[in-house]
């Protein structure tokens, strides 16, 4: 009969009262020695009443703790009493190794090897960070209101799966909208809601491609969509920016035809350029040439700042192999995680036959709290408050940066968004720029981060939207004391 006292007794009488249950504890201690092989196979454990006076235990806290073990396989009981079980044999580990060794071998995919966001839910809430509306100014009784609205709904069939194309009165108060503010052509049978913009590209690059084709991103352009399609195993295309946007080199169509072009031709994103109407109607007749999909977001598109909003491209030619892409992240709230699609007609009668398996849609409430928002035009009221508010911040950081930021550099962007791009000379690598204002407190991002592949661009992208005007300069103020600080270390 094995005696269990040393190896148990002391660190039982260690647990604390309030801890977790003895006979859980006993059980813990007891397995734990098996699979250490502490406890050898064929080796039988004191009997349930011996080994509670032996411990102090009730006796019932012994017999909960070997019935576990039983029902787990670790203890075999017989008319011998209770006995260790052989397990599958192991290799014995090391008295180094810890976990980190013993799992050292373990890697992930190549497709995400490259992929690298580490910063908290904290710090994207930092003045400066890009992409982060004012969530103050929100108006969110009225949310809340209509939320509360859509949940006095007594159908269950709400609380089930939803279509995956989206709530019908959604799909149909975006229809409305876009095709009056933003000139998209479209019925509300074309709109997919999504879980957001990268909900959106994750489905378009695994719908619209097959592993190995290529598709091209904006260099420098939005990490998402990088992440996106290298996800689905397609071959990222860095094609360079300038101040019209996407401007690929003309020997590229034939060299390196894309199945897929994402592009942001209303705010390109980081830059802040806007493609001019002669751009975009060349990149549509070259994309029908190749049989390439344009995948338009329409980035930051709501809260231009010199004039109205620009046309989309999806409605400036018929039958243009357009997929238009939107979001309310920006526009609401990014916790909300709402976006969505407008899609060619041909296009829909196939995909609705695959979005089925490929998601199972959610978000019913939230789905017709919005849809009421948008009809009863508290959005477009909500989006002409939140113009001038922006217009606002991004004058009082144009200011800041004229009385303070001592460095050489250009602006740039500013039509339109939530941020702006402000390049850095060569001798002040902005990855250390932005980790020496993180470290104070402050979240701009390093434009060289928003890299696709070609040669990376210095600088900062810094977000106004989240912080008042009031404080602009104390901040900007406070980001020069930063960079100089960790310059001088």
């Amino acid at each position: 009969m094995t005696d269990l006292t040393l190896l148990l007794d002391r660190r039982l009488m260690r647990a604390r009262k309030d801890a977790v249950p003895r006979q859980r504890r006993l059980y813990e201690l007891l397995r734990k020695a098996i699979l250490e092989g502490r406890l050898l196979a064929g080796s039988a454990l004191p009997a349930s009443r011996t080994l509670a006076q032996d411990l102090g235990l009730a006796r019932n806290s012994v017999i909960h703790a070997y019935e576990q073990l039983a029902a787990e396989g670790y203890v075999q009981t017989s008319r011998q009493g209770t006995i260790v079980a052989a397990l599958p044999s192991r290799p014995s580990p090391s008295m180094n190794d810890g976990p980190e060794e013993a799992l050292a071998n373990v890697a992930l995919s190549a497709r995400v090897q490259s992929f690298n966001r580490r910063r908290t839910a904290e710090q994207d809430l930092l003045p400066f960070m890009p992409g982060i509306p004012a969530l103050d100014a929100f108006p969110i009784r009225a949310w809340r209101r209509l939320l509360q609205a859509a949940w006095s709904d007594p159908d269950p069939a709400l609380l089930s799966y939803r279509p995956s194309l989206g709530e019908p009165e959604l799909r149909q108060a975006i229809a409305t909208y876009v095709r009056t503010a933003r000139g998209v052509v479209c019925q509300a049978d074309q709109v997919i809601v999504t879980g957001g913009t990268q909900d959106s590209l994750d489905l378009c690059a695994q719908a619209l491609a097959d592993p190995g084709q290529r598709v091209w991103i904006e260099h420098p352009g939005y990490g998402g969509a990088r992440v996106a399609m290298q996800a689905a195993g397609l071959r990222v295309v860095p094609v360079p920016v300038d101040e019209q946007g996407l401007a690929p080199a003309a020997g590229l169509w034939r060299r390196q035809p894309p199945r897929l072009i994402y592009t942001t031709p209303s705010h390109q994103y980081p830059l802040g350029s806007v493609m001019p109407l002669a751009r975009r109607l060349a990149l549509i007749e070259q994309a029908k040439t190749v049989g390439a999909w344009i995948l338009e977001d329409d980035y930051d598109s709501e809260f231009r700042h010199d004039g109205p909003p620009l046309a989309a491209m999806q409605g400036l030619v018929p039958q243009a192999p357009v997929i238009y892409l939107g979001t309310f992240s920006k526009s609401m709230f990014p916790a909300l995680r709402l976006g969505f699609m407008v899609v060619p007609a041909a296009l829909l009668d196939r995909l609705q036959g695959v979005l089925g398996d490929m998601v199972r849609r959610g978000q019913s409430a939230e789905q017709i709290a919005l849809a009421a928002f948008i009809n009863e035009g508290r959005f477009t009221q909500h989006l002409r408050k939140m113009r001038p508010l922006y217009a606002q911040r991004q004058s009082a950081l144009r200011d800041a940066l004229v009385r303070h930021w001592p460095w050489p550099g250009e602006v740039l962007g500013g039509a339109c968004g939530l941020h702006l791009a402000l390049t850095l000379p060569d001798d002040l690598p902005d990855l250390q720029a932005a980790e020496a204002a993180l470290k104070k407190g402050l979240s701009p991002r390093p434009l060289s981060a928003y890299g696709m592949g070609g040669e990376p661009r210095n600088g900062l992208v810094i977000g106004y939207a989240n912080t008042p005007a009031e404080q602009m300069d104390a901040r900007v103020r406070q980001l020069v004391r930063a960079i100089s600080a960790g310059l001088a270390r």
